[in-house]
């Protein structure tokens, strides 16, 4: 367990696209992962991501955001 604001938090829009949520503000159903690539990793092996947003994610999602994740810091 970690404090919300020392994690990153993975958005998916009523549209159906993911980004990752540096302000923490944007809209959208939220989940939270450690700011590492390794983090992402292993939500993606896990399918953590799946579990907090009811839904498939595809492989090309997690790429982009890792992409993301990796330009933020």
């Amino acid at each position: 367990m970690k404090n919300k604001k020392e994690l990153i938090r993975i958005v998916k829009t009523e549209e159906g696209e993911f980004s990752v949520d540096v302000t923490g503000k944007k809209a959208g159903r939220g989940a939270y992962v450690c700011p590492n690539g390794d983090c992402l990793l292993k939500a993606h092996k896990s399918k953590g991501l799946e579990r907090s947003f009811k839904s498939a994610v595809p492989a090309e999602v997690y790429e982009v955001l890792k992409a993301e994740l990796e330009e933020s810091q």
